[in-house]
C-alpha cells in the first residue's frame, strides 16, 4: 500500500498522518498475509484518530486486550532492494587485508597472511585515517563488510562498563573491548546500526590489553569479550583466547568469560586455565537459528562444543538473548532447555541470563531492508521504559515465568539473571535477591 493510494480512503489527512496509516498497514498485512484493501475496506470513518486507534488495535491485540500503553514506532517505509541481504557462501574469506603501518610486524597479521594467502594486503597509515577519507557506508556497504578486514594497534577503547539500558537493573559486568565486527548475520543484531563501520576490525597489540588491565582492575570483576564481535570466530587464527587464558591465571580473582555463537574451541580446550575461565553460548530454538542467525554453529554444534569444554575442567555460560516471541514459542524454548539440560550438569554452569529481543528504533528500517522477510518484527513491539522497541511488559513477564519454570524444573540453584530488564520486573519475578549475585 503506497502513501499516494492511502489518501484516496484518507483525502483529507496530512502527508505525516498519511505515512502513519501507511506503515501501520504495511504491517498488519505482512503479519496476517492479507491485502491492504481487506484492511481499510470496513473502515468507514474518516476521522484520523479514530483509524488509527482502529489499526493499532488490530496490530498490537495483546496490548489493547491488556490496556498495556502503545507507544509504537511508525516510520516512513524506505526499503530498497539493493540493501537485501544476500546469504552468499557461508565461508569466511576476505578479499582485501588492511594492516595498520605500526601492525605491519604483527603475529597477527602473518596469521592472516597464512589463511587468506589469496586476500589482497594493503598497508594504511591508520584506520582513523582510512575511515576519515573512505566514501563507502551505509547498509548496502555493511552487507559487505565481510570482505574486508582491518588489523589495527589499539590506543584507547580498551576497557568500559557494560552500557546498561537506562532505567535497567546492572549486573556490574565489564568489556575487554578486543575487536569490532561480526563474521555472522544475524537479523536482530545491533551492530547493524554501526552500519559506517569499513569491515571487522581487529588490533594486534593485545599485550597492550594486558598492560592497561593492571590499572583497570576491579575487585572480584566479571569482565569478557562478545560485546562488539563473536569472542571466538575466528580464535584459530587471532589466537586471542590463549593469550587471555595465560594473562588470567596470574589474576585469579577476576573471571573472564568468552562468549559465542561459534563451535571454533580448539585453543580453548588446549589451554590451561586457572578456573576462572568461562565460556558461554547464546542459545536459540533451532528454527530461530535457521531464520536468524546466519552462517553460526548449530544449536547441537554449540551444546557439543559446551560438553568438551566441560569435559577440560571449564565453567559455562549460557545466553538466552535474545528470546524471541513466536507461535510456540514456549513449546520450543522448553525443548533447548531439556536439551540443554540433558547434556549439562547443572553444577558445571557459572550463570544464564535471559533477555527478551529489544532494540533501538533506529534498528528497525535497517532490519527491514536487509531481511524484508523477516518474522521477528511481525510480533507486538513497542516503546518501552527506555525508549528501545521492546514486546509488551505483560507479555515479556509471561515469558520470563515460562523459561524461569522450565529451569526450575532441572535445578534451583541456577544463578539466573535478567539482561537489560527494569527493576519492577525484577520484583514481579522475585528476582531482586539475585541481583549482583552472578
Amino acid at each position: 500500500m503506497q502513501l499516494y493510494k492511502i489518501a484516496s480512503y484518507f483525502p483529507g489527512f496530512g502527508v505525516n498522518k498519511r505515512q502513519e496509516i501507511e506503515r501501520l498497514v504495511y504491517e498488519i498485512s505482512k503479519r496476517d498475509k492479507i491485502s491492504p484493501e481487506e484492511i481499510l475496506n470496513p473502515i468507514d470513518s474518516n476521522n484520523f484518530e479514530s483509524v488509527k486507534n482502529r489499526l493499532l488495535k488490530i496490530r498490537f491485540p495483546y496490548a489493547s486486550r491488556h490496556n498495556e500503553d502503545i507507544r509504537p514506532h511508525l516510520p516512513k517505509i524506505a526499503i530498497k532492494p539493493a540493501n537485501e541481504f544476500n546469504l552468499g557462501d557461508s565461508e569466511f574469506s576476505p578479499a582485501r587485508i588492511f594492516i595498520e603501518k605500526s601492525a605491519a610486524l604483527s603475529g597477527l597479521k602473518n596469521n592472516f597472511k597464512k589463511s587468506f594467502p589469496e586476500a589482497k594486503f594493503m598497508e594504511i597509515s591508520s584506520l582513523k585515517d582510512f575511515i576519515r577519507d573512505d566514501k563507502t557506508s551505509g547498509i548496502s556497504s555493511y552487507n559487505k563488510r565481510r570482505d574486508r578486514v582491518f588489523i589495527t594497534n589499539e590506543k584507547y577503547d580498551f576497557f568500559k562498563k557494560c552500557p546498561c539500558t537506562k532505567g535497567a537493573a546492572g549486573c556490574g559486568y565489564h568489556i575487554f573491548n578486543l575487536g569490532f565486527g561480526c563474521i555472522f548475520d544475524c537479523t536482530y543484531c545491533y551492530l547493524q546500526e554501526y552500519n559506517n563501520a569499513p569491515g571487522l576490525i581487529f588490533p594486534a597489540n593485545i599485550d597492550k590489553f594486558f598492560e592497561r588491565f593492571r590499572r583497570y582492575k576491579k575487585p572480584k570483576m566479571r569482565i569478557g569479550t562478545g560485546e562488539f564481535s563473536d569472542s571466538m570466530m575466528l580464535d584459530h587464527i587471532t589466537e586471542y583466547s590463549l593469550d587471555i587464558i595465560e594473562f588470567f591465571n596470574n589474576h585469579k580473582d577476576a573471571v573472564f568469560e568468552f562468549k559465542t555463537k561459534s563451535s571454533t574451541i580448539d585453543n580453548i580446550l588446549k589451554a590451561r586455565h586457572s578456573g576462572n575461565i568461562v565460556i558461554s553460548w547464546s542459545l536459540n530454538p533451532k528454527k530461530i537459528i535457521d531464520k536468524n542467525e546466519f552462517f553460526t554453529a548449530s544449536l547441537s554444534k554449540r551444546l557439543e562444543s559446551a560438553e568438551k569444554c566441560v569435559q577440560a575442567g571449564y565453567k559455562i555460560g549460557f545466553h538466552f538473548d535474545p528470546v524471541i516471541y513466536f507461535n510456540g514459542w514456549e513449546k520450543e524454548y522448553q525443548g533447548v532447555i531439556d536439551l540443554l539440560f540433558s547434556k549439562i550438569n547443572p553444577k558445571d554452569i557459572a550463570w544464564i541470563s535471559i533477555g527478551t529481543f529489544r532494540f533501538k528504533p533506529e534498528l528497525k528500517p535497517i532490519i527491514e531492508n536487509r531481511f524484508p522477510e523477516n518474522q521477528i518484527l511481525d510480533e507486538e513491539l513497542l516503546l518501552g521504559y527506555d525508549d528501545k522497541l521492546r514486546y509488551p511488559y505483560g507479555l515479556r513477564c509471561n515469558m520470563y515465568k515460562s523459561l524461569l519454570n522450565s529451569f526450575k524444573k532441572h535445578s534451583r540453584k541456577l544463578p539466573i539473571y535478567l539482561c537489560m530488564e527494569e527493576f519492577k520486573m525484577w520484583k514481579d519475578l522475585n528476582l531482586l535477591r539475585c541481583l549482583g549475585g552472578v
